[in-house]
């Protein structure tokens, strides 16, 4: 079975929405988070399986890059809205 997920970031001041789709497209999870450093990380450990994050260029976004990127796993890649691949996560 295929473990890929993508999930979708969008980030504000307080909160930011989630949606974790599976790799045939269908929506597996949606959730709103706290924009808390543990809370972001919790999430994403909670998750299993081959991970693609994806979140707008926007005020928050090097804090999310800067924050993420330590504790991605080899299977996780991480890209802008803009679909470029932010370096130093993009998988080859």
């Amino acid at each position: 079975m295929n473990q890929e997920k993508y999930i979708g970031m969008d980030v504000h001041q307080a909160t930011i929405s989630v949606a974790v789709m599976d790799s045939s497209g269908k929506l597996i999870m949606e959730c709103i988070l706290e924009t808390k450093a543990a809370t972001i990380l919790e999430f994403i450990a909670g998750l299993r399986g081959t991970l693609s994050v994806t979140f707008e260029e926007g005020t928050s976004a090097a804090w999310l890059h800067d924050l993420l990127k330590p504790h991605r796993q080899p299977s996780c890649s991480l890209r802008s809205a803009k679909k470029r691949p932010i370096e130093g996560w993009q998988q080859e």
